[in-house]
């Protein structure tokens, strides 16, 4: 027997042309591939003629485990060139590697991953030797630059060199043993004809020394565990999925330039390069002149030509146009100098560089591919794309909000929801989706399909594989997504994890958010057919009580207002306000804890005011003295930072009227919390339990107004921040309406409107009186202008 081994590194245009030649050269009876082995009966579906390029993408689920992985293969791929090859001199093609399922390769996501985690070593000290960066450059100095010329035997030497004496792991030890009980089997099966071996070439030198002796029948394929779900299909890959620059390991990047590489040599791979790169920046009106170019071009040949490649390499190229191009200091490596994933902060023309190398090219499929039912069911209600208004009113307004939200889940691209319901607050029965035509959808969707075969299946494996081990916070978002999705099975084994949760919770934020989706839940049966649930009432009891435990802990200095913090006193509010008699939830219970953590001056601010919006939320009343009056002040006025996050000073000196009474206890409650450093996020917690009886109670506002006015410059900048944060709370309608109020106290002409917009950002208002504050003080202490 003759048997031919081929170690390459994936994706290598070199490696597939050595492959293609050798395969069509000594036209062998066998041509072994490393491929998931279970694919064998389906090679006819893989050499359909699709458009490259495509992956196998290979799942598997069992009540313990899932795991998807992919096979990718391009035009350029040896593993391709070998299949196509193979068929065209009339081979028998085999995978032989384990099934993407097998506990082998269960830590792989892509079978084609290099192995030089393995060998790292060796090639950094061959990246040394020859001076070059990383792993990249190497390999095309070594083999994609080079004739092709021996290139076999370079390549052995070069795998030999790099797998030396590496100990394999158990892993690679039964795939390396599988693959050569293929190739013995082969070997004795083909006779006097050659057998062809193509598999990365870190396998080599064990498969050569495995392959002489050992069990010649063919091997079995291993079968997936009874009641596992396993399934392979194929699916549209693309270029961008396929370079090392964005995530993939595959260990070769910039596919656009190695597909011209493949097509038509360095030559014109490295002028296609320079053009590709030219053509996307000029398309984005970056400035690209012809004298930039000649000089990336002269660059290009004259590093080419010191470090030794008959024609510019790919690093050559982009070396030469990021000299030509980009004139500022980089403050990162150039990415072609490292490995993996653009870096944050990378130069935008940099950026581009790397775009037009990655290629936007996707693969197509046959149109005779089997697809999962998955596909077939989504696309058969989908529609077109556009806008749709959904009214949750009506059940065929449910059921298509019940399929739009399983897509959602599984991460279907272009669909997308603009508004809709959501937890706390009253339900919305109009739900706003905009469909978008999407290039990954249909690779989403095959891959999807390992979860069902149907959208409503599909939504309840992926939200069911989230639950294990998920805290409070994930459970919340879980619980609302299933009611949402209609999934009502899993929405119930979520509750039961919810509920022993909730009474070992150690931080208000997530329980509080967990309490508002139980609550909402438990609230809108139109929505969620829950209401009245009794697990529902068990979790909204639990939390509340454990929240209002929880918050009387909580202490701190000044810090700023905690939103989640806040948002869990908001849904004990609730809590108590719509399920308190239903569920025997003690207000009295609730506005003890609320007083006593108000009049706490070792809770931080935000639950201070909190604490104070809840008791008087929940009472229904200003206070119960009516007897405190608010006098006047001559301070500059400041009425537009409390107007509103989007208000500023609206009229220079006017004077504060006499504010109306307001209740004494309240008064000087409000009082002794407005401190510069922390009145703005007292006042975020009050607004956000008490929004409506702060709006509504006589002499509110006007008491905020004179407090806020009263403030130095100084004390103002300090709390403008935390101010605008706080009234952030109020909608537009109800910062307009107090606005509208404060010019009107103020005699100041205009509407409310005017005094919300102005031409510059507050801040830079505020400022802006700063240093004109400081000028005016260096202007007196110099003597420039009178005291």
């Amino acid at each position: 027997m003759a048997v031919t081994f081929i170690g390459v590194r994936h994706h290598s245009p070199a490696c597939a042309r050595l492959v293609a030649d050798t395969i069509a050269s000594v036209r062998p009876a066998y041509v072994l591939v490393e491929g998931p082995a279970d694919m064998n009966h389906r090679m006819d579906e893989l050499l359909l003629g699709h458009e490259l390029p495509i992956a196998v993408y290979s799942s598997y689920r069992d009540p313990g485990r899932r795991h998807g992985s992919w096979t990718p293969l391009c035009d350029y791929s040896p593993e391709w060139t070998a299949l196509a090859t193979g068929r065209d001199v009339g081979a028998e093609l085999r995978f032989i590697d384990l099934p993407a399922w097998h506990p082998a390769l269960a830590d792989v996501r892509n079978r084609y991953a290099d192995a030089e985690a393995r060998y790292d070593e060796v090639t950094r000290q061959l990246c040394r030797t020859f001076s070059v960066d990383n792993v990249d450059a190497l390999w095309d100095h070594l083999f994609e630059l080079e004739p092709a010329g021996g290139l076999a035997e370079r390549l052995a030497t070069y795998f030999d060199l790099v797998r030396g004496d590496t100990r394999t792991g158990p892993d690679d030890a039964a795939r390396e043993a599988y693959m050569a009980h293929w190739i013995r089997a082969a070997a004795a099966d083909a006779g006097d004809r050659p057998v062809v071996v193509v598999t990365g070439g870190f396998h080599r030198p064990a498969l050569i020394r495995l392959a002489e002796q050992g069990d010649r029948s063919w091997p079995e394929v291993p079968q997936p565990p009874a009641g596992a779900a396993v399934g392979s299909y194929l699916v549209p890959y693309s270029f961008r999925r396929l370079d090392a620059f964005d995530g993939y390991q595959s260990g070769m990047p910039s596919p656009a330039y190695y597909q011209r590489l493949w097509e038509s040599g360095p030559a014109a791979a490295a002028r296609g390069l320079t053009e590709a790169v030219t053509a996307r920046l000029r398309a984005r009106r970056q400035p690209v002149s012809t004298a930039d170019l000649i000089a990336a071009r002269a660059t290009a040949d004259g590093i080419a030509l010191m470090r030794g490649h008959p024609h510019p390499a790919r690093v050559d190229v982009l070396d030469g146009l990021a000299s030509a191009l980009v004139s500022e200091a980089i403050e990162t490596p150039l990415p072609w100098a490292t490995r993996g994933p653009l870096q944050a902060g990378s130069h935008p023309v940099i950026v581009e560089m790397i775009a037009a190398l990655s290629g936007d090219r996707v693969g197509r499929l046959h149109r005779s591919t089997p697809l999962p039912p998955l596909v077939h069911a989504v696309l058969a209600v989908l529609g077109d794309p556009g806008e749709e208004r959904l009214d949750l009113g009506e059940e065929a307004g449910r059921e298509r909000s019940r399929l739009l939200h399983r897509l959602r889940v599984l991460g279907i691209p272009g669909v997308e929801r603009t508004s809709g319901p959501r937890p706390g607050g009253d339900p919305e029965l109009v739900e706003r989706w905009v469909l978008t035509e999407a290039e990954d959808r249909l690779p989403a969707l095959i891959e999807a399909g390992a979860y069902g075969v149907d959208p409503q299946e599909a939504a309840a494996a992926a939200l069911a594989e989230r639950v294990p081990g998920a805290d409070l916070d994930l459970l919340a978002g879980i619980l609302f997504d299933a009611a949402l999705c209609g999934v009502g099975e899993l929405a119930g084994r979520v509750l039961d994890d919810m509920a022993l949760a909730v009474g070992a919770a150690a931080d208000l934020g997530p329980l509080g958010r967990t309490l508002t989706v139980a609550l909402a839940m438990w609230r809108h049966d139109d929505l969620f057919r829950t209401s009245g649930s009794t697990m529902l009432g068990t979790v909204v009891r639990a939390a509340t009580e454990r929240a209002l435990w929880l918050a009387e802990g909580v202490r701190g200095g000044p810090a700023p207002a905690d939103l989640p913090r806040i948002n869990a006193m908001i849904a004990v509010r609730d809590a108590v306000r719509h399920a308190g008699p239903s569920l025997g939830l003690d207000p009295q219970l609730a506005l003890g804890v609320a007083d006593r953590l108000a009049a706490c001056q070792e809770a931080p601010p935000d639950l201070r005011g909190a604490s104070l919006g809840l008791g008087w939320s929940l009472r229904g009343t200003a206070a119960d003295d009516p007897a405190g009056t608010v006098g006047s002040t001559d301070a500059d006025a400041r009425g537009g930072a409390v107007g509103g996050p989007d208000a500023g000073d609206p009229g220079g000196g006017m004077r504060n009227p006499p504010a109306p009474a307001v209740a004494g206890d309240l008064a000087r409650t409000v009082r002794g919390a407005f401190v510069p450093a922390t009145a703005g996020d007292w006042l975020a917690g009050l607004f956000a339990l008490a929004r409506e009886e702060v709006l509504h109670t006589d002499g509110m506002l006007e008491l905020l107004d004179e407090l806020v006015a009263a403030l130095t410059d100084d004390d103002f900048l300090v709390a403008l921040p935390a101010l605008r944060q706080a009234f952030g709370f109020f909608p537009p309608r109800e910062r307009h309406l107090i606005a509208t109020r404060l010019v009107e106290r103020r005699g100041g002409g205009g509407s409310g409107w005017d005094l919300m917009r102005l031409d510059a950002a507050p801040e830079l208002v505020a400022a802006g009186m700063a240093l004109d504050e400081r000028v005016e003080t260096a202007l007196r202490r110099e003597g420039l202008i009178a005291s």
